[in-house]
């Protein structure tokens, strides 16, 4: 992880190696905010995703899709960013690496690709890093104004699913869900609540050195990188929320996690992956959930009109169409 005394917060380029950061800073200047993805691969061509368009950088340092004509990442490049990624002690990052990314300032995240090095049977660590993936995190407060109104009645928070396909926003939205629950909502009456946010990937919260890199709201306790299951019992036991969210639920365990929060009469806030209901409800780990109508609302996202729009909100107890 980069430290704050050495760089300055939210600025995503200085963790670059320096070739890299050159040709953003000189071809992409103007594009810095439409960036979602920096991806380098040993001997392959650098890929900028910016929404659905990837591009990469040609000879000339002009911006072009022909990636036969793209910069083409050498291990150097790779060597460095880990350098000034783990400030030149892996080592000391173990634990990070073992999850396959380190987290920045700002709440951006670095994925990294390479030989496992296993004991007894689990990744204890990465070795021979071959790829980094920089995924750079931003927060869109009031993304969630028009939703609240299908989650909230009368003071009442409804157990919900946000269910799109990836790089759809739903992180994004439930971010700020979290947030507008926590701090209140005053425009609807509601006053903040305690929220329980466990961030088992550190994306939600972006916590760096314990302190969360984003808007969750003054009410939010955050368990970062911890098993949601796990992680939703420990909220519960030690923190008193009233809502418990957490992102892309889908193991077993998750699923008696769930139910235990509404054993304990607290409500759950999540997303999944999917495309359709019936895509859900094919699944065995969804499908007694959604038959049971544990999740009062369904919020579906695409996006048809830009990240994070949404589709239709369902009632998930009827499975109809209550809005779009």
């Amino acid at each position: 992880m980069i430290s704050s005394e050495v760089f300055e917060p939210n600025t995503w380029l200085q963790a670059l190696p320096n070739n890299i950061r050159h040709l953003m800073e000189h071809n992409l200047k103007f594009y810095l905010q439409d960036i979602e993805e920096i991806r380098m691969r040993i001997e392959r061509p650098l890929l900028i995703r910016m929404g659905l368009k990837e591009v990469t950088v040609d000879p000339d340092r002009k911006l072009t899709n022909d990636y036969g004509r793209g910069y083409l990442v050498r291990r150097e490049d790779i060597e460095q960013g880990m350098e000034i990624l783990s400030q030149s002690s892996l080592y000391a990052w173990e634990d990070e690496l073992k999850n396959g990314y380190l987290t920045i300032p700002g709440g951006h995240r670095v994925g990294i690709v390479g030989k496992g090095v296993l004991d007894k049977g689990r990744i204890k660590t990465l070795k021979e890093i071959s790829g980094l993936n920089y995924r750079i995190g931003r927060e869109v407060p009031g993304c969630a104004d028009k939703l609240l109104p299908s989650l909230i009645n009368e003071g009442r928070i409804y157990n919900t699913l946000i269910i799109s396909p990836p790089q759809c926003g739903k992180t994004t939205l439930l971010r700020d869900v979290v947030r507008q629950l926590s701090d209140g909502i005053p425009r609807m009456h509601f006053s903040g609540v305690n929220v329980g946010l466990v961030d088992e990937r550190s994306e939600i919260a972006g916590m760096y050195q314990g302190q969360p890199q984003f808007l969750i709201g003054l009410r939010t306790d955050v368990l970062d990188a911890c098993p949601k299951a796990q992680g939703m019992m420990m909220l519960i036991r030690s923190m008193s929320p009233r809502v418990v969210a957490t992102d892309e639920i889908g193991r077993e365990e998750d699923i008696e996690a769930l139910y235990q929060a509404l054993q304990a009469g607290v409500n759950v806030i999540t997303t999944v992956h999917g495309h359709s209901l019936k895509e859900l409800q094919e699944r065995p780990v969804l499908k007694e959930l959604l038959r049971w109508g544990y999740f009062e609302r369904l919020v579906f996202l695409s996006r048809r009109r830009g990240v994070g729009t949404i589709e239709a909100v369902w009632d998930g107890k009827t499975l109809e169409r209550m809005s779009s």
